[in-house]
């Protein structure tokens, strides 16, 4: 029997009250006619007061209030019993939707049977992309010429910038992607259980391309939807990104803490699906790289 419901919305907090309430209200503000949707909070074990301000506040939301922070993986994975939509879209409580992204974004997969995620053009308040909702899979090549600066000083290249998939990014047509963001993942539920949801090998980050990885591998496409926007503070979190540095509240604990898990990640991801596809020497290669950019994340975290 098809749910009540048509989209589940799974926010992740983990100190980051100051702008969920900017996320909600969006949510809140959308247009969505006849769509009927379902908001659901997991507080990662913030120390920020968050959950007591999300029962005074948001009496109506459905609030799961974890006692350990689980990572991303973990936390989102905290609402499956909970989430009753035919789609679900996993939200970060640092974006802002505009007002028929929702409605929009849910059309657009009620057409196509063959799409199995999709995320809208996710904005930073600088106004620049952020690339994380537009990328190709970070095999070694890719990877080496994101690292390397290449992709930035090639911009148009398709061969430099497999990774940021920035070759692509004039195309103001919908077009399939590898890869979307955790930040606005928007997917079919049955999906999103023939997966297994997200994989708690990865504390925080990379779950997102493991995510997409296997949807791929089922046969459905991801796609990107350059028409629809949101706005994504990006990094209030974690304090590591360049952007959002600033206005972060993040701890230097929680900087370094993140730094870490960002390069642990791509080692994750390398030895779960490249191990075996590419020869040790490279392998290797690439495992360095990573050990070095870990050094200098933490050193300037």
């Amino acid at each position: 029997m098809k749910s009540k419901v048509d989209i589940t919305i799974i926010i992740l907090n983990y100190n980051s009250i100051d702008y969920l309430g900017e996320c909600i209200k969006s949510i809140e503000k959308s247009n969505l006619g006849k769509i009927k949707i379902e908001t659901i909070v997991v507080d990662n074990a913030s120390t920020d007061n968050s959950v007591a301000i999300i029962r005074e506040k948001y009496p109506k939301l459905k609030l799961i209030a974890s006692n350990k922070n689980t990572g991303f993986a973990g936390g989102n994975n905290l609402a499956r019993r909970e989430a009753m939509g035919n789609y679900i879209l996993f939200l970060n409580p640092d974006t802002v939707l505009e007002p028929n992204v929702l409605s929009e974004v849910y059309k657009y997969m009620e057409k196509n049977k063959d799409v199995g995620a999709a995320t809208c053009k996710l904005e930073l308040a600088s106004g620049e992309i952020d690339y994380s909702c537009h990328r190709g899979f970070p095999t070694p090549a890719n990877a080496f010429f994101y690292f390397s600066g290449l992709s930035n000083l090639f911009p148009k290249s398709k061969l430099f910038t497999g990774y940021t998939l920035s070759w692509k990014l004039n195309d103001l047509q919908n077009h399939e992607v590898d890869a979307i963001t955790g930040a606005f993942f928007f997917i079919r539920k049955k999906i999103a259980d023939d997966v297994n949801w997200w994989d708690t090998d990865y504390f925080w980050y990379g779950e997102d391309l493991e995510f997409s990885y296997r949807v791929k591998e089922k046969g459905w496409k991801i796609m990107y939807l350059p028409g629809f926007r949101t706005l994504h503070y990006k990094g209030v979190t974690s304090g590591i990104k360049k952007h959002t540095k600033k206005i972060s509240k993040a701890s230097k604990e929680t900087r370094i803490r993140s730094a870490r898990a960002s390069t642990e990640a791509m080692r994750i991801f390398f030895k779960k699906h490249y191990s075996e596809k590419y020869p040790k020497l490279v392998l290797n290669f690439v495992l360095l790289g990573i050990t070095l950019l870990q050094k200098y994340r933490e050193f300037t975290a």
